[in-house]
């Protein structure tokens, strides 16, 4: 939990990779090609994403990670530290930095193809030099655009009360290797979650497949679902909790979006249920938007949205 009077401390390790977005009329079938109607370049990885969601919602941010040393690479730093993210423990390294190929239809759904560069390089000599730091945190999100066996790693380094951890599971990959029961709130998507589950889809079977985490160790599962709003299962049972009216332009960024929110509430000691009203409100924001880094709402816009919804 957060020092008395003073903001949510968040480490993020992950990802900083350069988003390269076209628009097309539909995602493309396999093997299939579709004309663009647009492209654009973005600043994006889960981990610089997650970290300016944070720094924007109000919370002291720190992120660790690498880059390449290529103007990518420059681009992302400069966009974290003008987003007030600490970025001193970013290294950059001799490789290229981490790109996501990204398509994007008119309903604002998206296909991404990942290609790590200098994330693939996050390695135990680099996690060494900054866990002393990493561990002050009150609350650490991970995911898993960097290599698995590093996050396996922090968790077996980890103390066993803190930092509260969000892991999100993203891409989707075999948790057999991790010890979960160091996981507070695992945060996968309805597809990672059909993935990593074998879940069909159903709403009605959502609390049987989850409960297979909580037995594993997890200490309470979220699963979001774009329009269908989020799913909570914990000890008590399963809850719901609806999308909230948006339209959306582009749901890129909007999964970084609610780990942020999600972070900054529960280290700031909140419950579950507030903190995902919460996180929902900022995800619901960021889709409206184009790009994932432009689209993140700061603090002040998730409060003024939150309070049309309030009676």
């Amino acid at each position: 939990m957060a020092r008395d009077g003073g903001a949510v401390r968040i480490a993020v390790l992950g990802s900083l990779n350069m988003d390269l977005v076209t628009t097309v009329e539909r995602l493309p079938k396999p093997g299939e090609t579709v004309l663009g109607r647009s492209f654009a370049r973005y600043p994006g990885g889960k981990g610089l994403n997650q970290a300016v969601a944070a720094a924007r919602l109000g919370a002291e941010v720190v992120l660790f990670g690498r880059v390449g040393n290529d103007p990518f690479g420059a681009e992302l730093l400069s966009v974290a530290k003008d987003n007030g993210v600490d970025v001193s423990f970013v290294e950059e390294v001799s490789a290229q930095t981490g790109t996501a190929a990204i398509l994007v239809d008119l309903q604002g759904e998206n296909m991404i193809a990942y290609a790590p560069g200098a994330n693939a390089l996050v390695d135990e000599t680099y996690l060494a030099r900054i866990f002393p730091v990493l561990v002050r945190a009150d609350v650490l999100l991970l995911q898993f655009e960097i290599p698995l066996a590093v996050v396996a790693s922090v968790f077996h380094r980890l103390p066993p009360e803190r930092p509260l951890v969000i892991l999100n599971p993203s891409p989707a990959q075999d948790l057999t290797a991790l010890p979960l029961n160091r996981v507070d709130v695992l945060v996968p998507n309805a597809q990672e979650f059909r993935i990593l589950g074998g879940w069909s889809g159903d709403p009605e079977e959502l609390e049987r497949v989850g409960r297979a985490f909580l037995t594993q160790g997890v200490k309470a599962l979220v699963v979001t679902a774009g329009a269908s709003g989020a799913y909570l299962v914990e000890a008590e049972g399963l809850a719901r909790f609806p999308a909230f009216p948006v339209e959306v332009v582009d749901a890129t960024g909007a999964g970084d979006a609610f780990c942020a929110g999600l972070g900054v509430k529960l280290g700031a000691g909140r419950g579950l249920y507030e903190a995902i009203g919460f996180a929902n409100a900022a995800a619901a924001l960021a889709t409206t938007k184009k790009g994932a880094v432009p689209s993140l709402p700061t603090l002040s816009a998730v409060q003024d949205f939150l309070s049309r919804f309030m009676d």
